[in-house]
């Protein structure tokens, strides 16, 4: 059952007849009980009248069946013979009995009530014994005319219910559509919205069982607005950045064909080659931030060891890089396990080390290495470069800030990614320029990221 009226109509309909019913076998039961009780009570008051009149010498003992009791019966059609009335010697024999009584003794029990079963059918029956005049009175009621008198009760209440479930049905339909309504009108204005209206929907005068629906809403509105957001400027950052260093690598393939000169041509193509490597760097970085940015759940989590993880990037960058410096590792590294997103760690220290290798003379010498003292952890990597201006530094992890000592290769991206990055995975970025020379990049862990 897909439609929620449907369900709640259902669901209410089911409810209010399930109470309907306890409601009514509660009330045969009770009602049973309770007119059970009165009819003893009848019974006893009927057998005590027809005792005193024994007593009284209104009814002769010694004249057997003499004459027919009469005793007060309901003034009703249905129930008029409802009690019979008996008058027996103690000696057995029937002094008299009331016009519905039958022949045969109502109960053989001396006094009080009990139940007997005469002809099929089962009575209640009341006895008064006197023994100083020898009689016991015996008023009985058939059970059948007991259980009628029940059933009628109850069939006064069933039937009103059944004539006012078709009513009551309507009502519930039309209570759970007019319930419905806000939801009606949600989905109408959400129909009548444009594509790229993601404002947030209010709030105020909504019912209490919509607003968690209006807050997911709003807060899908605001993850779509900012997914558009990072894409727009994805594209105005790779439209920005590609445009020079396409039309470096247009010009330069230009005078490669246009030269005869092998050594203009050489140049060119070399030329060619240092742009390729620059534009590809771009690119990657750019999908980095894309790739960091669009994950907005919390990134799974491994036990990382970070010495392992530089000396596999030193392995790489140096492959590409050539041997212009030396990179260090400290061997304290090797023994530290921090539980992180591996790929975002990997993702940021890397892009640290580039910016070390590109910044560092031919020679030079990067230093990796591991501060444990204090409330956090320090993985340090050092470089012998210029430094960053003192003026400079709150700007350099902007995206695409080149300072005064910018790096040929360079776009402007690899501490941006590095900051963005360690953001994610729960660590900082600390940048600190050297006494004697150079930048030394702090990944700052958490100690309880240690393991």
């Amino acid at each position: 059952m897909r439609s929620i009226r449907a369900r709640l109509f259902f669901i209410l309909l089911v409810t209010t007849g399930l109470m309907w019913l306890s409601a009514t076998l509660w009330i045969f039961f009770s009602t049973r009980a309770e007119v059970e009780q009165v009819l003893d009570a009848r019974l006893m008051e009927a057998a005590k009248m027809v005792s005193s009149l024994v007593v009284n010498q209104e009814i002769d003992p010694d004249r057997p069946a003499q004459t027919k009791a009469r005793i007060p019966v309901l003034d009703h059609p249905h129930y008029d013979r409802q009690l019979s009335c008996q008058i027996w010697s103690l000696d057995g024999t029937l002094i008299g009995r009331s016009e519905s009584a039958p022949e045969t003794t109502l109960s053989a029990h001396a006094t009080g009530l009990s139940e007997t079963v005469i002809n099929g059918e089962t009575w209640r029956v009341y006895a008064v014994e006197n023994a100083e005049l020898g009689v016991r009175v015996l008023v009985g009621d058939n059970l059948r005319i007991r259980d009628r008198l029940v059933n009628d009760v109850v069939k006064g209440l069933l039937f009103p219910a059944l004539l006012i479930v078709p009513l009551l049905a309507t009502l519930i339909w039309l209570s759970v559509g007019r319930g419905l309504a806000p939801l009606r009108k949600l989905a109408g204005d959400l129909a009548a919205r444009d594509a790229s209206d993601l404002h947030p929907i209010g709030q105020t005068a909504a019912p209490s069982e919509i607003t968690p629906v209006l807050g997911a809403l709003n807060g899908l509105f605001s993850r779509v607005a900012g997914a558009r957001q990072r894409e727009q400027n994805f594209i105005a950052f790779a439209a920005h950045e590609l445009r020079t260093p396409l039309a470096g690598l247009k010009t330069q393939a230009q005078v490669a064909l246009a030269s005869n000169d092998a050594e203009i041509r050489e140049k060119a193509l070399g030329q060619i080659v240092a742009g390729v490597d620059r534009t590809g760097r771009l690119v990657r970085q750019l999908l980095d931030i894309a790739s960091v940015e669009a994950s907005e759940t919390a990134r799974a989590t491994a036990e990382v060891n970070p010495g392992e993880m530089l000396a596999s990037l030193r392995t790489e960058l140096l492959s590409h890089a050539g041997r212009a410096a030396t990179i260090v590792i400290d061997p304290d590294l090797l023994a530290l396990r921090v539980r992180i997103n591996a790929d975002l760690m990997r993702l940021a220290a890397r892009n640290l080390m580039e910016n070390a290798l590109h910044h560092s003379p031919t020679g030079g010498v990067i230093r990796c290495s591991l501060d444990r003292s204090g409330a956090s952890t320090t993985i340090t990597i050092d470089d012998e470069g210029p430094g960053i201006p003192p003026e400079e530094m709150p700007h350099v992890t902007e995206r695409f800030f080149r300072g005064r000592f910018k790096a040929a290769i360079g776009s402007g991206l690899g501490l941006s990614i590095a900051e963005l990055a360690l953001q994610h995975a729960g660590a900082t970025l600390a940048l600190q320029n050297r006494a004697e020379r150079g930048l030394s990049a702090r990944i700052v862990v958490p100690n309880d990221l240690i393991v």
